[in-house]
């Protein structure tokens, strides 16, 4: 994957990651269900294990 595309994975990742967050806060102050909460909770762990994976790599290819 090029250092372009990296980083522009991880910038789509954190936007993604971002909306969730977003998404969930609105859903616990409408009173959604705790199945909808759940299911946004994995993906937003789900996102943040990606994010994780890809970071050192993305800031490697930043630092050559």
């Amino acid at each position: 994957m090029s250092t372009v595309t990296l980083q522009r994975h991880v910038d789509d990742l954190v936007l993604q990651l971002k909306g969730l967050v977003h998404v969930r806060a609105l859903l616990e102050t409408r009173g959604a269900s705790a199945e909808e909460i759940a299911a946004h909770s994995e993906e937003i762990e789900r996102v943040r294990g990606e994010l994780a994976r890809l970071a050192p790599a993305s800031a490697l290819a930043k630092a050559a």
